[in-house]
């Protein structure tokens, strides 16, 4: 797979006081933007169900979210993130085991062949928020960034995020992120589903049942390669 950059993020609710926390722990918010985020998959939800994402964001372009490197348990996730056109084609191929004979040229035109419809398109508001805490000496310090989303169907979800190169940068970042949860009063084990996962449930009862089959069948067939 071609390798783009490790994005390690944690959901958390935000609350009314989120922003006034940030701004006390030396945070600069960078922007609010709106954006309409409309994602892809199979009839079958193939690419959901391998823990591929591929969406296209409004100004932006597409992006592709495969399953980054099996790291600590917690409740945080690990992805690398794919921009580049050609890229995305190849891994969509990969994954979706459609060998098509094609070149990897634009994700448009890979869209029909590969049978990719869309399947999610909402509207979302976000406040994005920098900033850096302090580490020890000769330490790397991570910029943490941290999206407070409020989505046009009702549903509001934070997200602190660091991105990096390295698998071996990884529990520097994870680090930093559970700590600065922590400082915003994150409880310890919270885990707030993503903004398409809620969308699903609301809106696509039937495909969000078969995520949720198919989380169970790969939990429990990770738990059978542990005891094996």
């Amino acid at each position: 797979m071609a390798q783009g950059l490790i994005e390690v993020e944690r959901k958390f609710t935000p609350g009314p006081g989120t922003e006034q926390r940030l701004q006390e722990l030396g945070g600069t918010l960078e922007r609010q933007v709106t954006f309409r985020d409309t994602y892809y998959d199979t009839p079958e939800l193939s690419l959901m169900r391998a823990d591929h994402w591929l969406r296209q964001r409004e100004n932006r372009g597409w992006e592709l979210k495969c399953p980054g490197p099996a790291g600590v348990p917690g409740p945080h996730t690990e992805y690398r993130e794919l921009l580049a056109e050609p890229a995305i084609v190849t891994q969509l191929l990969e994954v979706l085991g459609t060998p098509l004979g094609m070149g990897a040229g634009s994700v448009a035109a890979a869209l029909g062949p590969l049978g990719l419809q869309e399947v999610a398109s909402f509207v979302t508001k976000r406040s994005a928020w920098k900033l850096v805490l302090p580490g020890g000496a000769g330490e790397e310090e991570p910029v943490l960034r941290v999206d407070l989303d409020t989505a046009d169907f009702g549903y509001a979800v934070g997200e602190v995020e660091a991105l990096v190169r390295e698998e071996a940068d990884v529990p520097t970042a994870l680090e930093k992120i559970h700590g600065l949860s922590s400082l915003l009063g994150v409880p310890a084990q919270e885990k707030a589903p993503a903004k398409l996962i809620v969308y699903l449930q609301r809106f696509r009862p039937q495909d969000y049942q078969r995520l949720l089959e198919a989380e169970a069948h790969n939990c429990k067939r990770e738990a059978g390669d542990r005891t094996s």
